[in-house]
């Protein structure tokens, strides 16, 4: 889609809700057109044999018509269109899930002679299982960033890192770590922080990586993954999710376009509420740890000194679920679901603790989530009314102005 030069100099919040929509007016729309075409008529055969041999080539996406929804989609072309600019990245190749677009780049790269994975953890408990059960053919080395370098090989396709990390949310230097790894691509896995809160990019990352069914839908309510990078490299993975068949529908592809018209309101409010939640729990005897990073953001994850599982059979509010990043707060336990799949030894090692909880703050009142997660703590099975000296007696009239700046100074 083609788009005037002069927007690469919008702030983040205007790209966020014009990005991949500016057409619109030309065509005489509003809300983004859904097309859910399969195939695509064509009466010239042989402009379609060039065509698909371009593609074939280069994994340019084709002028004009797709040909087929396996080639490309306009609805979702949008979103990819979107994602890039707020990433600053020449390209963005969406997939039906994150770890299909994982899977899409190791195959890229292992398509190229180069198999080898250098990757710090922890990582996503199915990324981590990915890339030790070497399903794709690939094989791992584990460390941590400053023996990045040193794991290096000649075939060593790629380097990756998740940050803030999945569950613990520690967080790596991505300049210093792309400057180690040389000439061998960076890969970010930003599904936490989003482009609101880091651009790994313009920190010398070749490779961002998002599980967009998280923060840039926002809702719940959709599964995709995304990857963004230079236009090289898309045309690669192109041609694998061509070949694999992991492409995004079209109508998850208008869903995520809508979610980023809001993702920067949702992660600052999110954040901002969960900066509070942070220092409350930090202040909080019944907790042994909170981990929440200074780059900010929604996510926090804290240690327990009572019995984990108690406090997931203890909410009423917030909801106990795997995923994150939608409206509602969720809760799970790491070590029992989401890095399950994971080996004892190498959770441990990681700093995924047995006592460890991993919470994804949403757009509900910080009183109403505190006197939930207070009541889960103490261990009490229901809760009925808001505990002592949180929130009594508010009534309508004091209810904050919703256009209020959050006063998080973590959150920029």
């Amino acid at each position: 889609m083609e788009t005037d030069a002069t927007t690469t100099s919008r702030a983040l919040a205007t790209e966020a809700v014009h990005a991949g929509r500016e057409d619109l007016a030309g065509l005489g729309l509003h809300a983004v057109p859904i097309d859910l075409s399969t195939t695509y008529p064509s009466y010239d055969s042989r402009q379609e044999a060039a065509r698909i041999d371009e593609f074939a080539s280069t994994g340019a996406r084709p002028q004009g018509p797709p040909v087929y929804a396996r080639l490309d989609n306009p609805t979702t072309a949008r979103f990819e269109t979107a994602l890039a600019r707020l990433e600053g990245a020449a390209s963005a190749v969406a997939f039906a899930s994150g770890m299909a677009a994982l899977s899409a780049v190791l195959l890229a790269r292992a398509s190229q002679g180069l198999r080898h994975v250098v990757a710090v953890r922890p990582l996503y408990g199915c990324s981590d299982h990915l890339l030790t059960a070497g399903l794709l053919g690939t094989e791992v080395t584990w460390t941590d960033p400053a023996g990045a370098a040193d794991a290096i090989r000649a075939d060593t396709g790629l380097v990756m890192v998740e940050t803030p990390a999945n569950p613990t949310l520690a967080e790596t230097d991505i300049r210093a770590l792309a400057h180690s790894c040389g000439a061998v691509p960076l890969l970010v896995d930003s599904t936490f922080a989003t482009p609101v809160l880091q651009r790994p990019l313009e920190h010398g990352a070749r490779i961002v990586l998002h599980s967009a069914t998280k923060y840039l839908g926002g809702h719940g309510d959709v599964l995709a993954g995304v990857v963004a990078c230079d236009e090289e490299f898309a045309g690669v993975l192109r041609r694998v999710r061509f070949a694999t068949g992991g492409v995004l529908h079209p109508l998850a592809g208008y869903l995520l376009l809508r979610g980023l018209s809001t993702l920067p309101v949702r992660m600052r409010a999110a954040a901002g509420t969960a900066a509070e939640l942070a220092g409350r729990l930090t202040a909080d005897p019944r907790v042994a740890a909170v981990h929440y990073p200074k780059l900010g953001g929604a996510m926090v994850a804290f240690e327990v000194h009572g019995d984990p599982h108690r406090v997931i059979a203890g909410v009423r509010l917030i909801t106990p679920a795997v995923s994150l990043g939608s409206v509602d707060t969720l809760i799970q336990h790491p070590a029992s679901i989401s890095h399950r799949i994971v080996a004892e030894g190498d959770r441990r090692s990681a700093g995924v603790s047995e006592r460890l909880l991993r919470m994804s703050v949403g757009l509900e009142d910080v009183e109403d989530l505190w006197d939930d997660l207070d009541g889960a703590l103490s261990g009490r099975s229901a809760r009925s009314g808001r505990a002592a000296g949180h929130g009594e007696g508010r009534t309508a009239a004091h209810v904050p102005d919703p256009s209020a700046r959050v006063s998080s100074p973590a959150v920029p």
